[in-house]
């Protein structure tokens, strides 16, 4: 009702002109916005739909009808996909699970629209076990996936597809397409690049060449976003234009141009990158067709409006948040860019156009980027430059040879000189790469920092836009703002002091933080490198030393009490906590009657099956009982 009632009232200051640039107009717009973003989010919940498998008794053991919607990057141990709900024991439910599929002899890859029966039990999916570490529950939780199924090639049944999904023809074309480019001559890395620049297929890239576009800048190529869309519509807006000659031509070419956009976007998966790519540079083909001025920002405004009304979740999207920061940057920046020189030669021109447009991306995503990934590589100006003018012929030389490929009739000439077009590239980008002198990572950058961060972008276009003495006191107070943050962040950090036990298989750690120091304690010198280092960053810490692990410690007002394999422990103990390691054998009952122990830990060092004797012992003590194979970390305070 009130989103009704705002709407209405919206509606009758609408109908007077006169009053349409009136405060009260302005609020009721906004009051619009955001109660209609409210009921779409609302409405766009997974669990709000009653039929929704969480909304009924579903966690014991099951027989689960579901469809595959999505195949994921499998891992070393098992196959990964987003699987849809037809029926649960046949009750009719819907709803979305992480399916994982154990690899063994038997095990067959799965396709999108392929139907099976699985006799598993939910499970939760698993939430970090370190600070700091990427929560893959909650990024699957964004994507309307609450639970997982874990199983073998055993508990599955293939079942028949009477019904075959767009998506489901779009990959099989392109998985045919695929294996017609594989018995080309390309290599193996060549054909991996290949594959996710035209077909969005970016799961057999060797990690290595991830790492290596990544550090030099140039990660968005390899992504199907708005970059290789806009290319592609200027290609076939050069290779369309004789249509406009036929009676009703520029319709005609703007139905063809979306019609193959869209085309193109289905056949590499439907990505939300691509979706939100492809809906803009639609608005973009229309506006062309219209051949009048419009507004930039109308254009952005109204595909993100339409993204959002279909998806709603999709603003949490961090790949939707640097995309639009990034055109809107370029968008805002650009003018004042050309302004700063104009230079008098044709190629010195293209070259300076080139890199104000690089340059004003990288403002945009500047703070997105350092928040989320904590590096910023400072030469992402050269491999744009170097790349980004001939992409257009990449994408264009590569399309050509999909379209004969399908039809057998590539010639290889052709493939060879692609493939070392390819080549080209990738040696470009490892070149940059290796220039790790200007690769600036491990920075530390909060959601504070974030927020001043824009706030200071913001101040500094309406600088730009007018400059007076108001405009240029707000921006130097954002940057002192920003600059204080960041002295309080270092402060606060020198003066914190914590203990926590950490979560590693078939290892014990302690982690020790006095100030910007921190002391691991462990038996084995080998620490998971990536959690460390997203710790140091998150605290800013600046030192760290390694020392082995001792029989007992004092921290605070916690007495803790390690017991190792050999069973060995100190007597007349109480008002202790236990740390339980390598699985000690020993008789934990007697242990507890002796000491009464105000805590049992366990970590990822013992074996499951002596943690749930340990938990039913504890359990019928009363002792709490701490495991941080399920719980996670455990701090002490």
């Amino acid at each position: 009702m009130l989103f009704l009632g705002v709407f209405l009232a919206l509606l009758t200051f609408a109908f007077f002109k006169a009053k349409r640039n009136s405060i009260a107009f302005g609020v009721i717009s906004g009051l619009t916005v955001i109660v209609l973003g409210l009921f779409l989010i609302t409405k766009s919940n997974p669990k709000n739909n009653p039929n929704h498998y969480t909304n009924t008794e579903n966690k014991h053991q099951n027989v689960w009808h579901v469809k595959i919607s999505e195949v994921l990057r499998p891992t070393n141990f098992s196959q990964r996909y987003i699987a849809e709900i037809l029926s649960i024991n046949p009750t009719k439910e819907v709803g979305k699970l992480l399916l994982s599929i154990q690899i063994d002899s038997s095990t067959q890859v799965l396709h999108i629209d392929d139907q099976i029966l699985i006799n598993s039990t939910l499970e939760e999916i698993h939430k970090p076990l370190n600070p700091y570490q990427f929560n893959y529950s909650d990024y699957m939780n964004g994507l309307g996936v609450y639970h997982q199924l874990q199983c073998t090639a055993k508990n599955i049944t293939l079942t028949q597809n009477p019904f075959i999904t767009s998506k489901g023809i779009a990959a099989n074309t392109r998985n045919n397409i695929i294996g017609k480019l594989e018995v080309a001559n390309f290599g193996n890395e060549e054909l991996s690049i290949i594959k996710a620049l035209l077909l969005g297929q970016r799961h057999d890239i060797d990690p290595e060449i991830v790492s290596a576009y990544k550090n030099a800048g140039a990660i968005h190529i390899l992504a199907l976003s708005g970059l290789h869309i806009g290319i592609l519509l200027l290609l076939l807006q050069f290779l369309l234009k004789p249509l406009e000659r036929l009676p009703k031509g520029r319709t005609l070419k703007l139905v063809v141009i979306v019609v193959l956009l869209w085309g193109f976007a289905v056949l590499a998966g439907l990505s939300d990158s691509l979706v939100r790519a492809v809906t803009m540079f639609t608005f973009v083909a229309y506006a062309l067709y219209l051949n009048r001025p419009t507004s930039t920002f109308n254009i952005l405004a109204l595909s993100l409006f339409f993204i959002l009304l279909i998806k709603p979740i999709l603003l949490f999207s961090v790949g939707l948040q640097m995309s639009y920061a990034a055109v809107f940057s370029i968008v805002l920046f650009i003018p004042y860019f050309q302004k700063l020189w104009q230079p008098k030669y044709w190629i010195t021109r293209k070259i300076w156009q080139l890199m104000s447009v690089s340059i004003a991306a990288q403002l945009g995503v500047l703070p997105i980027s350092l928040f989320y990934f904590h590096q910023f590589p400072s030469l992402f100006f050269i491999s744009n430059l170097l790349i980004i003018p001939f992409l257009g012929l990449i994408l264009g030389l590569g399309i050509l040879v999909i379209f004969l490929s399908i039809f057998n009739i590539l010639p290889p000439f052709l493939a060879n000189w692609y493939n070392a077009i390819i080549h080209v590239m990738n040696g470009i980008i490892k070149w940059v790469s290796t220039q790790e002198t200007f690769l600036y990572s491990e920075i530390s950058f909060d959601r504070p920092q974030l927020i001043l961060g824009y706030v200071i972008l913001i101040l500094l276009l309406s600088f730009l836009a007018k400059k007076s003495f108001k405009r240029v006191t707000l921006l130097l107070a954002s940057l002192i703002l920003f600059q204080g943050w960041i002295v309080y962040s270092h402060w606060k950090a020198s003066t914190k002091e914590s203990l926590i036990l950490w979560h590693q298989n078939r290892n014990t750690i302690l982690i020790h933080q006095l100030g910007k120091k921190i002391t691991s304690f462990s038996n084995h010198d080998q620490i998971h490198k990536k959690v460390l280092r997203d710790y140091r960053i998150a605290e800013r810490i600046d030192t760290i030393r390694q020392k082995k692990l001792q029989n007992n410690y004092t921290y605070k007002n916690n007495n803790l009490v390690l017991i190792d394999s050999l069973g060995i422990y100190p007597k007349n103990l109480s008002s202790i906590t236990v740390l339980l390691t390598q699985s000690p054998e020993i008789n934990l009952d007697r242990f507890i009657k002796e000491t009464n122990p105000k805590l049992i830990l366990a970590d990822g060092s013992n074996y499951k099956s002596a943690i749930a004797g340990w938990k039913r012992t504890c359990a019928k003590r009363k002792i709490p009982f701490y495991y941080t194979g399920t719980e996670g970390f455990y701090t002490f305070d």
